[in-house]
């Protein structure tokens, strides 16, 4: 979705171009010999209830008095979002330390109703697993040395009741998972066993250990021990252990609630464009993509460029985040920052050092309101934040672990902004025989593109002045990425 000033940098005609902003900023950080960001204030520490931090400078809690940016030309200045800019990796441990900061949710749900979500309490045994002494296998229940007298009858069945103790010496057919025997010694494999029904005797095939092939009561955990920790993600292998372990319900954080907020009079929901019109690619993309980040979405609101609409949707919402596209940068009709500063918003964050996507913000609403993240109208901008600040402030918010982040080897130079972070859609590609796994940039990277990251499996974190072939990455995985062998996996 690409706008009227949404996420493109520029709002009016004799606004400096993208190249001549790049200009003066390199000229400016070279006269000062300092990074960009040397003189910014410290990052607000978000405190859910609104309140200010202990320490914190006043201006971190006023962010919409006006900024001044320092002259360099006559009519030309930098522009308010360079002044602002926070770095990338700080953007995100604030969006994540603002989701944390949200008192959590628990519930109970069924099993079958869990998945997906997170543990809120540990998960303890409720009974010791196995809770009886178990057969490995289906052979036969063996007390003492053999050969061994043969129990006529169907033997052990698993679910039965509990069989008679068995005499020394004396043998018994038991299937898989059955209940062992009192006083038996071993289990024998049916393939390792020989069973002279004339002389109603068994023999042993191979030598017989005490122990073979019993699973003894608690050989997987005792009644009360801790399984798992809170925050785990309940996947399917989680239920299969919970239900092993005697839970019909789990306590579970609470999913987050999203409300998605389409702003822009010129975006169509069908056809063709024509005559000005485009479609809108981020209404039918958030939704799906914001449930893969553990999220609970309506259907995308289209408020269009109607400022009282937004002031309205925004004063009204009862999700724990709304997510608004485009309207974040200074256009005639970019209504995104007047209206928080009307409805009296905290800004915690508003523009990133990363390319695309710097304009995005993040805010907190009045009273105790929901968080809301301000996505770029382009769609890769959009998706550069969405992952810079979506993602893990849904996290802080659902309990979930954060990903440690991981780097992997990047084939091809990578070009990067002289002063930005630069996220560069890449693929993973296995390495020639006896090389390393690898990952390969792909085209179509630009701002308003999606057909980049639309094959992609990750964004490569490219630094100021890129990277060159050969040398390691940072990566952040898209949730349909593949689990390996690049990573531990993410599931949705």
């Amino acid at each position: 979705m690409t706008a009227r000033g949404r996420g493109a940098g520029g709002s009016s005609p004799d606004a400096p171009s993208e190249d001549e902003e790049r200009a003066v900023e390199q000229a400016l950080a070279l006269v000062a010999h300092l990074p960009h960001d040397a003189h910014r204030p410290p990052d607000p520490v978000p405190e859910r209830a609104g309140g200010t931090t202990p320490g914190a400078p006043p201006s971190s809690t006023t962010p919409f008095s006006p900024s001044t940016s320092p002259t360099v030309a006559p009519g030309r200045r930098v522009h308010a979002h360079r002044t602002r800019a926070m770095p990338w990796d700080r953007a995100r441990d604030l969006a994540s330390r603002a989701g944390r900061a949200s008192p959590v949710a628990a519930l109970r749900l069924p099993l079958d109703r869990a998945l997906g979500h997170v543990l809120a309490e540990p998960l303890g045994a409720l009974t010791d697993l196995p809770s009886f002494d178990t057969s490995a296998m289906d052979g036969w229940a063996v007390a003492g040395p053999g050969p061994w007298t043969c129990e006529e009858g169907e033997g052990i069945l698993a679910g039965r009741r509990a069989h008679d103790p068995l005499p020394d010496g004396g043998a018994v057919r038991i299937a898989t998972g059955a209940r062992v025997p009192a006083d038996a010694t071993a289990v024998i494999r049916s393939e390792h066993a020989h069973a002279d029904e004339a002389k109603g005797l068994l023999y042993a095939q191979r030598e017989v250990v005490p122990g073979q092939d019993i699973r003894p009561r608690g050989q997987e955990c005792r009644s009360g021990e801790q399984l798992l920790p809170v925050g785990t993600l309940v996947t399917p292998a989680v239920l299969g252990l919970a239900a092993a372990a005697g839970y019909d319900a789990l306590a579970a954080v609470a999913r987050p609630v999203v409300e998605v907020f389409v702003l822009g009079d010129e975006l169509l929901t069908s056809g063709l464009p024509h005559d000005g019109l485009i479609r809108d690619a981020l209404g039918p993309m958030l939704g799906p993509w914001l449930r893969a980040m553990g999220a609970e979405v309506s259907g995308p609101r289209r408020l269009g460029d109607d400022a009282e609409a937004l002031r309205h949707a925004l004063t009204t919402s009862r999700a724990d985040l709304i997510i608004t596209t485009g309207g974040t940068a200074a256009g005639p009709v970019d209504h995104v920052h007047p209206v928080l500063a009307e409805v009296g918003a905290e800004l915690l964050v508003d523009g990133v050092a990363v390319r695309p996507g710097h304009p995005m913000l993040l805010a907190e609403l009045p009273s105790d309101g929901p968080y809301l993240v301000g996505l770029p109208g382009n769609p890769l901008a959009a998706v550069s934040g969405l992952l810079t600040l979506a993602e893990p402030l849904l996290g802080g918010i659902a309990g979930r672990p954060s990903q440690e982040p991981y780097q992997a080897l990047v084939h091809a130079d990578v070009h990067g902004h002289p002063l930005d972070t630069r996220l560069v859609p890449v693929v993973h590609r296995a390495g020639p025989a006896g090389g390393r796994d690898h990952v390969a940039p792909l085209h179509y990277n630009g701002p308003a593109m999606l057909r980049g990251v639309a094959a992609a499996d990750g964004l490569a974190v490219v630094p100021p002045g890129g990277v060159r072939s050969g040398t390691e990455v940072e990566i952040l995985d898209l949730p349909w990425a593949p689990a390996t062998p690049w990573t531990e996996g993410c599931f949705t």
